[in-house]
């Protein structure tokens, strides 16, 4: 008979079993003492390469007054898709949207689209079986909304695509068209 000694006490006593789990070892500390630490946000840019959204994709734009659309549509996340309520608001070639409607000027946008990278805008309540969904397509990705209505989705989709034709590369000034003057 072979009894296994090593897990026994040599007092008689069994031993706790280690634990074979890795301990937590904080990283040093790469900010001085003292000094706030990197916002969560930062330092997961850093860890995964992404960049910062510079602030320039506003260019200026002054989103708080006078859009030319704005309204509330519900989006689908970009690396998690569930769907969120934001308001959007279409200014000068630029499709911002936020998290409430009280938008002023010290508002920041959760996001901007620049409509003239947009290739296609278009009805999708076929492909997400969703009503009043649809669709804004460019060259690499394809963005989903929802409106809350027939009429606002195609109040939108009007909205987007003459601002498309108003700011793509391949129309001048003289070849765009209002169509809305001529109703």
């Amino acid at each position: 008979m072979c009894v296994n000694l090593t897990a026994f006490h040599p007092a008689g006593l069994p031993l706790r079993r280690q634990s074979r789990r890795k301990r937590f070892v904080p990283p040093a500390r790469s900010y001085p003492i003292g000094s706030p630490r990197p916002p969560m946000a930062s330092l997961w840019r850093a860890a995964t390469g992404f960049a910062a959204k510079p602030e320039a994709d506003y260019d200026g734009v002054e989103f708080w007054s006078n859009p030319e659309r704005a309204g509330w549509l519900t989006k689908q996340g970009e690396y998690i898709k569930t769907w969120r309520r934001r308001w959007f608001v279409l200014k000068q070639g630029k499709l911002f949207w936020f998290k409430d409607s009280a938008v002023t000027r010290a508002s920041r946008p959760r996001g901007v689209i620049p409509v003239a990278s947009c290739l296609t805008v278009k009805g999708a309540e076929d492909i997400l079986n969703k009503q009043y969904a649809f669709e804004l397509s460019t060259r690499s990705d394809t963005m989903y909304f929802i409106a809350d209505s027939e009429k606002e989705k195609e109040d939108w989709i009007n909205s987007i695509g003459r601002s498309i034709v108003q700011h793509s590369r391949s129309v001048t000034d003289s070849e765009v068209v209002d169509y809305d003057s001529k109703r």
